[in-house]
């Protein structure tokens, strides 16, 4: 498969999956209220969600991307941030 084969994959399954996201936030009811979505449905959707998933894992190995993934805001970095007010003037001697 060529490069430019594999990146039009990857955008149809980015595509899909933000597609599949969109679709359960906005027919995700309240706390308490019964799913508009069957169970089956449910089922079916989480399905596709692994199938773009693997699929997505593949096409990175492919590439050489040794792991792609989302990136949290909240998540620990490996690089760690010291406040510039903790810094402290060496003084002069």
């Amino acid at each position: 498969m060529s490069d430019r084969e594999q990146q039009v994959e990857r955008q149809v399954l980015m595509v899909m999956r933000r597609l599949l996201g969109t679709i359960v936030k906005e027919t995700t009811p309240p706390p308490g209220m019964r799913h508009p979505l069957s169970e089956n449905t449910i089922e079916e959707i989480k399905m596709a969600f692994s199938l773009i998933a693997a699929r997505e894992r593949e096409l990175a190995q492919a590439a050489g991307v040794s792991q792609e993934r989302p990136y949290y805001r909240d998540e620990e970095q490996s690089a760690k941030v010291i406040p510039i007010t903790s810094l402290s003037k060496k003084s002069k001697d």
